[in-house]
């Protein structure tokens, strides 16, 4: 009992002093996964929308596979990103194993599916109700999904903030292609791992307070933003409609 209080309390002096050990792993932890889901969520959006309203052969068979990769473990998306990085893969030319981009293009891949899925399910239910008026007036499935994404662009947000929080949570994909060294590519939930393998009670005590602090703020404002959403489309249903008697 001890030793856990202990080690709280000094994690909690690692905070409040900014211990640069520490906040340096964050400061990093939250570029990669920002950059990440930046590139994520505009593919992933533009994708999830243009699935929702367009019809084509495979549609059902395409839905399934983004469905499984719902579902994809971590580990395995950095050993496919490792062997196409590394020295004899394919991609190995680029230099990227063990840097920062490495754990980008694993987190894009991680995130996608995600913003994809869910991005596809809100569209649809928009287009479902919608969708007729927009093809009357002659729009095609792109110009349908951008407007059916727009209108619905407080959900969307919502997804992106969800997506982050999917990010920032990983460890597997960036441990295998970062390689975890320390003040290059060490983030926080792998040395979270390390610092309790080594015994650094305190440091990885730290960081997951840090980490859980951020995890909560991101479903306060998940839920902020529904909230205001909820409210907003209650102004508009109970305010007067304008017209000519």
């Amino acid at each position: 009992m001890n030793t856990f209080f202990d080690s709280f309390l000094s994690a909690l002096s690692l905070i409040t002093s900014l211990d640069p050990a520490l906040w340096v792993v964050v400061t990093r932890s939250l570029a990669v996964s920002a950059t990440a889901c930046l590139l994520a969520y505009g593919l992933g959006v533009a994708l999830g929308a243009w699935l929702a309203v367009a019809r084509f052969a495979g549609r059902g068979a395409v839905l399934v596979g983004l469905n499984t990769l719902l579902a994809l473990p971590s580990v395995v998306v950095g050993l496919v990103v490792y062997l196409l990085l590394s020295r004899t893969g394919p991609l190995g030319f680029l230099g990227w194993l063990f840097s920062f981009k490495a754990m980008v293009v694993a987190q894009v891949i991680l995130v996608v599916p995600v913003v994809t899925a869910l991005t596809r399910q809100v569209v649809e239910d928009v287009e479902r109700q919608h969708g007729e008026q927009w093809a009357s007036l002659g729009a095609g499935p792109w110009v349908r999904s951008l407007l059916l994404a727009w209108d619905e662009r407080l959900a969307l947000l919502t997804i992106g903030v969800t997506a982050f929080g999917r990010a920032i949570s990983e460890v597997g994909a960036v441990m295998i292609v970062g390689g975890n060294i320390d003040g290059f590519t060490r983030v926080m939930t792998t040395a979270i791992a390390l610092e309790t393998s080594k015994g650094d009670l305190p440091l990885a005590l730290g960081l997951g307070l840090v980490l859980l602090a951020v995890v909560l703020l991101l479903n306060a404002l998940v839920a902020g933003l529904r909230r205001w959403g909820e409210q907003r489309q209650g102004t508009r249903a109970l305010a007067p409609q304008g017209g000519v008697a």
